[in-house]
């Protein structure tokens, strides 16, 4: 497969107004930790190569284990998450996947148990800035390096 376009190219503008709200979430509330483990499991449920290749690697580096890596995907039988970080995880996946049944109440309110109303929009836009970030990769065909 070869890339279709390099979007930071034909769109800098958009581009660059992307990685402002990138620059937003690495200065925000959310520990790294947990903004990694939102990247990572919003790419894996999305099918995006080029961010999960980025995002664990990332993550590796801020010290996550390889176990919880390898997990992420089958997080709710696995042992090794946080109430905290599962509360995370099912927000992850219910905003990710919102045409499905919307944000359940129960799924919000696990999480807003968890975190302030400010860390909860933290969380939001993270889960919503990864999703945009994975249709760019998706939709250009970005590859991993």
């Amino acid at each position: 497969m070869e890339q279709r376009m390099q979007m930071n190219v034909v769109n800098p503008e958009g581009y660059r107004a992307m990685l402002g709200l990138e620059q937003y979430l690495h200065d925000s509330t959310i520990d790294k930790n947990i903004l990694e483990l939102i990247k990572i499991r919003a790419s894996q449920i999305n099918g995006c190569a080029f961010c999960l290749d980025m995002h664990t690697k990332d993550a590796r580096k801020l010290g996550e284990t390889e176990q919880r890596i390898y997990l992420l995907n089958a997080w709710r039988e696995a042992p090794y998450y946080t109430p905290q970080e599962r509360s995370v995880l099912a927000l992850t996946e219910a905003v990710t996947l919102i045409s499905k049944n919307q944000v359940p109440d129960e799924i919000y309110q696990e999480a807003a148990t968890h975190y302030s109303q400010k860390e909860l929009a933290d969380i939001i836009m993270a889960i919503i800035t990864i999703n945009a970030w994975n249709r760019i990769a998706i939709s250009t065909l970005m590859m991993p390096v």
